[in-house]
C-alpha cells in the first residue's frame, strides 16, 4: 500500500515538474533544466522515464561536445570598432 502511494506521489510531482518545464519552453524560464529534473523525479519509480532521461543526457552530451569543438567564426571582427 505504501509503495503504491509512493508511485502515485512521484508520478504527480514529477509530472507537474515536467509540465512546468514544457510551459517554460514558450514562457521565460529554465526549461532545459526543469524538464530533466522532472524526468529524474519520475525515473526514481518508472523505467520508461529512466530510458528517456538517459536519451536526454546523451543528447545534451552531444550538444556540449559539438559546442566545445566548434571552429571559431572567421567572419567575426577581431578588434573593437
Amino acid at each position: 500500500m505504501l509503495r503504491q502511494f509512493r508511485r502515485i506521489a512521484v508520478a504527480f510531482v514529477g509530472g507537474i515538474v515536467v509540465a512546468v518545464g514544457l510551459v517554460m519552453l514558450v514562457l521565460p524560464g529554465p526549461a532545459i533544466l526543469v524538464i530533466p529534473a522532472g524526468l529524474a523525479i519520475l525515473a526514481t519509480e518508472f523505467q520508461w522515464a529512466r530510458r528517456l532521461l538517459h536519451r536526454v543526457r546523451q543528447g545534451i552530451g552531444r550538444g556540449v561536445s559539438l559546442f566545445r569543438h566548434r571552429r571559431p567564426d572567421s567572419r567575426k571582427p577581431s578588434g573593437v570598432g
